[in-house]
């Protein structure tokens, strides 16, 4: 797994070993990506269920301004903080080590750019997405992607927002959600 684009490009990334977690396949990254390529540049953008922190980090290197990494695992947190070493972006990172309603519930400002990737069939993306409307942490305009398995089908409209992008890449669905009508 590695950087696709940005400062960082090309970095190999680490991962947690065993199935525990489920690293977004390249091309899956590379479309999700490619479809809100030139609205990542000054975004403040929330990994939740961060596993290796590639999504945030991806985002960093194509000039986010910063990120929030927030998974419930030590050995993860410790592989995201040694990711964004290797690819010079820590200065630009908050690495939270705690489970995602946690990290919601003591959030003050709102996020331009959220990058969900939790555990597929458990609903957890529209829990999250409701959990971040509810605390007003989503900014106007802001942009939230979904990654789910393609059995899984998240409703067309989450309060304010509406899925203006849907793709299947094999086993693996991406819903893009933004404010107001597609």
């Amino acid at each position: 797994m590695r950087v696709i684009t940005g400062c960082a490009r090309g970095v190999l990334l680490d991962t947690l070993p065993g199935a525990a977690t489920r690293p977004t396949v390249e091309r899956v990254k590379e479309a999700m990506f490619s479809a809100i390529q030139f609205e990542v540049p000054g975004r403040r953008v929330l990994d939740l269920f961060a596993g290796s922190g590639q999504l945030g980090i991806e985002a960093l290197s194509r000039g986010a301004v910063h990120a929030d990494f927030v998974d419930s695992s030590k050995e993860a947190a410790a592989v995201i903080t040694g990711n964004l070493r290797r690819c010079g972006l820590a200065d630009r990172a908050d690495v939270f080590c705690r489970d995602w309603q946690s990290q919601l519930a003591g959030a003050t400002k709102p996020y331009d750019l959220v990058l969900l990737d939790p555990p597929y069939g458990k609903g957890l993306c529209e829990a999250a997405i409701q959990e971040l409307i509810r605390r007003g942490l989503l900014s106007d305009n802001a942009i939230v992607v979904c990654e789910t398995g393609d059995k899984e089908n998240l409703p067309e409209r989450i309060g304010e927002l509406t899925a203006t992008r849907a793709a299947r890449y094999g086993t693996i669905r991406l819903t893009t959600y933004r404010e107001g009508q597609p």
